[in-house]
């Protein structure tokens, strides 16, 4: 029976609930040693009625062992990894050792580790429970987590108990688990061990009402104390010394396995370390390859154990009885004797435990043990356990005697920390890895590369570039570039662009060295940018795929950079470049924003956005944040907008990344604009084409001059409006597509006051959303010349299409030109496909593209249920029963939702 834990208990109930009727979730219980987290999950784990339970506790021991929670977790259900997606099965069987190979991406096996637990959901739902979440194998953990913050369309509740403040990231919902209230632990004293309520008040108090304290310290008072004649023991055991007196009474063979049984969980090693150190011998006679007998030293010590309370057999696991039990062991034991218990465990076991007791037997430094772990970390690395392979490359390292071997691993420990999701930790490591390179200039060079690196995506980029440009490969020069770009320090990418072009001919170095060309006005640049996008088709990697994005850009092709960024997210998603999606992901949302597909930006930027907050991609937060907002503006969402710009510009700002802060300072123009503010917007604009390097970008001035032309015209500034056009014939004088034209004849058609251009512009126009733009600036001017009949063909043209992408405030602009003009405004018919949220919609088309439950899981890094719980909302919203259906209504479609954006 629990006490005073009611609210506790309808916490967890109404989470478990909401997730038998399909709306899952995670919740963590968090409080000190004794606080009764375990009594409550086992309280609860049985409240799920026919829902099934999978239930680990992660254990201190195996915290450093890849996999090893997840192994414990998952392996009652591996029954059911053939119903996963290929991808996802691969690298769930990777993790749990059940196949060769490296899959090696922690967002599949994330996603795989969803679709596998939902498997385990049906029908009835399924209640994860995890106790000791701190000690959890980092790998397990991330894993873990990654599903937890994807279960709203699941029948699947997590409970995670954790200690203390460890931070578990992404998981909103908390239950506080703190002492018991006064009543209900005086009740619990008085009713299991007869303490009369003047002593329990006592006790209470000192205390903190904390369960595990009061049960342990009255169950230990003598009958004078507990009547109260005497007082009670000053100080009161607390901590470790709860337990530490019966540790004490126990015999010298049964302290000795307690110890081992401290450093390792399995009970067959517990139990054959044990009578090898107790005889110090071998265990017994060979029975098999590699099988021993137990003697019965072993078991007699372990029944003393079982006996006494400290412990007891879970399986094939010893599980003391609180973790506080393994700490009072550690504290009567030396040094010395952890040590032997660790070198005895080496012996009988293998892989990584061999080598994590081969570390915690050393003494001093060892090449052979720091070799042991190295393998250790590479085994980890090649199945996605990046945060467990930086533990051990770290621990390896400390143990390298000589300064270059340490260097190579304290870096290789960086890179898996940083592929892990922890930056921090990254960072520490790189900066260790520096101290200890010596005269190697080349390994040097290779660690200062990727200091850069960390500080382009999650630190200050102007910083980036200082430590990039020290370089002279084409790789460091490219990423100096890059991060100059996000800058927006022109004269940086100029000079990088020229040292570029030293080196032999290339894609990427004529992209480089075309971008830098082009920006300081040589002739040359252009044509270096043009013979690089002729090898688009022999390019293979989504990085390539975006220094093409940078190249269309560069020649003011935005039609094309949209193009090449789809196809840059298309195979981020497909090769299993662990830690590059978000990355890519800024770009294809800002393509598909700029296209007019604003559903589909908002479902990759939140998607984005949420992977780069699991990464620690602070600058790519800012990124997908500025988008969003962006997107915010177009549907005139004043306030989301605001509060979206300002988390976006805190970051950029701060971190001296132009591209971003220039982005989220435009979202506030574009609402401006959006809303026919435009004194304010026009001032804006201004602002942002004045801004330097760090708060501004040249880039963002580019796209942004349509929207500052006409921004510039309501007001009447036409000496702004003409200087804005001129930087923009200037910027696109390279650009040959129709879509790049089309937005300068606009601008002409804007400054100049020259129907013939808005005439020219619609029919360049491949963008429907631009082309909506251009209808509505002309059909306002037919109208305001007295010519609404010509002008209702156009204002039609745009409110339907305004009214399709979601732009509500150019909606309304058009409909009440249109009633204007004569014509009544009666609604156009919605698109039946506008009906779908931005997940189903990109669902429904990749249905379309002829893709099953299974291959979309794998594609978006959902579960196959997850999916077909979509397609279940999706028939009935448009009316249809078959996935035939849904693939002819996206066709019949496509235009609005133009094919290349299927992601």
């Amino acid at each position: 029976m629990l006490y005073g834990r009611s609210a506790e208990i309808s916490a967890l109930d109404e989470v478990i609930a909401r997730a038998r009727d399909g709306s899952g979730g995670a919740v963590v219980l968090r409080g000190e040693a004794g606080a009764g987290k375990t009594a409550l999950l086992d309280a609860v784990a049985v409240r799920g009625g026919a829902m099934c339970v999978l239930r680990i506790t992660g254990v201190e021991p195996e915290s450093d062992l890849a996999f090893a929670a997840l192994h414990q977790m998952l392996w009652p259900v591996t029954g059911s990894l053939d119903e996963l997606p290929e991808p996802q099965r691969d690298a769930v069987r990777a993790a749990l050792g059940l196949a060769a190979g490296s899959a090696g991406d922690r967002y599949l096996l994330g996603a795989g580790v969803l679709s596998l637990l939902a498997e385990a959901a049906a029908p009835d739902g399924l209640i994860c429970v995890v106790d000791d979440f701190q000690w959890v194998d980092r790998a397990s953990a991330d894993a873990l987590l990654f599903a937890a913050r994807r279960l709203g369309t699941e029948r699947i509740a997590m409970l995670l108990a954790v200690r203390g403040d460890a931070p578990l990231k992404g998981v909103p919902l908390t239950v506080e688990v703190r002492g018991l209230p006064g009543a209900a632990a005086a009740e619990m004293l008085e009713s299991r061990y007869a303490v009369p309520p003047g002593v329990a008040r006592e006790l209470v108090t000192l205390t903190r009402a904390n369960p595990l304290a009061l049960g342990e310290i009255a169950a230990r008072l003598t009958p004078a104390q507990l009547a109260g004649r005497e007082p009670l023991p000053d100080p009161l055991p607390g901590g470790v010394r709860l337990f530490g007196d019966r540790v004490a009474t126990l015999s010298a063979a049964a302290r000795l396995l307690a110890l081992v049984a401290a450093v390792e969980a399995d009970l067959g090693l517990i139990l054959r370390a044990g009578d090898r150190l107790s005889a110090g011998q071998t265990v017994g006679p060979t029975v098999g390859p590699g099988e021993t007998t137990v003697g019965w030293a072993g078991r007699m010590a372990l029944a003393e154990l079982e006996e006494s309370g400290l412990a007891e057999l879970s399986g094939t696991r010893v599980h003391f009885r609180h973790p506080l039990v393994r700490s009072a062991v550690y504290e009567v034991a030396t040094p010395a004797d952890v040590r032997r218990v660790h070198a005895v465990l080496a012996e009988l076991s293998e892989g990584e435990r061999r080598a994590w007791h081969l570390a915690g037997a050393a003494i001093g430094q060892d090449e052979r043990v720091a070799g042991a772990l190295v393998a250790a970390a590479e085994r980890a690395r090649d199945r996605g356990g990046y945060g467990d392979a930086a533990t051990a490359l770290a621990r390896a390292a400390e143990l390298t005697p000589e300064p270059r071997a340490r260097a190579v691993r304290l870096k290789d420990a960086a890179v898996a920390a940083w592929l892990g999701g922890r930056p921090g930790q990254a960072e520490s490591l790189l900066a260790e890895a520096r101290e200890q390179v010596g005269a190697d200039a080349d390994l040097a060079m290779e660690i200062a590369r990727l200091r850069g690196r960390f500080e382009l995506n999650s630190g200050s980029a102007a910083e980036a570039v200082r430590i990039l440009a020290a370089g002279d490969s084409l790789d460091m020069l490219a990423d100096a570039m890059e991060a100059a770009s996000y800058v927006g320090d022109t004269a940086a990418v100029v000079e990088l662009g020229r040292r570029a072009a030293a080196h032999p001919e290339g894609f990427l170095r004529d992209t480089v060295a075309g971008i830098g060309l082009t920006l300081d006005g040589d002739a040359a640049g252009p044509g270096l940018l043009r013979r690089a996008l002729a090898r688009v088709e022999e390019l293979g990697e989504a990085a390539e795929y975006l220094w093409a994005t940078a190249a269309a850009s560069q020649l003011g092709e935005s039609d094309l950079a949209t193009e090449m960024a789809g196809r840059a997210g298309r195979v981020a998603r497909v090769s299993g470049m662990t830690g590059q999606l978000p990355v890519v992901l800024e770009f294809v949302a800002t393509a598909e924003r700029i296209a007019g597909r604003l559903a589909r930006s908002q479902a990759l930027s939140e998607e984005g956005l949420a992977l780069a907050r699991e990464a620690g991609y602070e600058n790519t937060v800012a990124a997908h944040l500025a988008n969003l907002a962006a997107l915010a503006a177009l549907r005139g969402e004043e306030e989301l907008c605001e509060r979206q710009a300002r988390e976006a510009l805190a970051i950029a700002i701060s971190h001296r990344v132009g591209l971003r802060a220039g982005m989220a300072a435009y979202a506030r123009a574009l609402l401006d604009l959006c809303l026919g503010r435009y004194a304010a917007a026009h001032d804006r604009f201004t602002a942002i084409a004045a801004a330097g390097p760090g708060t501004g970008h040249p880039a963002v001035v580019w796209r942004m001059t349509p929207d500052r032309v006409e921004a510039a015209v309501r007001v009447g500034d036409e000496q702004g409006a003409r200087a804005a056009l001129v930087a923009y014939e200037r910027w696109s004088a390279h650009a040959a597509t129709p879509e790049s034209r089309a937005l300068l004849a606009r601008c002409r058609g804007l400054a100049d006051s020259c129907e013939d251009a808005f005439g020219e512009a619609l029919r360049l126009h491949t963008n429907p959303f631009e082309a909506a733009r251009t209808a509505l600036l002309l059909g306002e001017r037919l109208r305001r010349a007295q010519r609404p009949g010509e002008a209702r063909a156009h204002l039609r043209m745009a409110w339907e299409t305004f009214e399709r992408a979601g732009a509500r405030p150019w909606a309304r602009r058009a409909q009440d030109e249109l009633r204007a003009a004569g014509e009544s405004g009666q609604a156009p018919p919605v698109a039946v496909l506008d009906v779908l949220t931005p997940q189903e919609l990109r669902i429904a088309g990749l249905v379309a593209d002829g893709l099953s439950s299974k291959q979309i899981a794998a594609r978006l890094f959902l579960s196959p249920r997850t999916v077909e719980y979509h397609l279940y909302k999706i028939y009935p919203k448009l009316g249809i029963g078959s996935r035939t259906d849904l693939a002819r209504l996206v066709v019949l479609q496509k235009a609005p939702v133009a094919e290349d954006g299927m992601l």
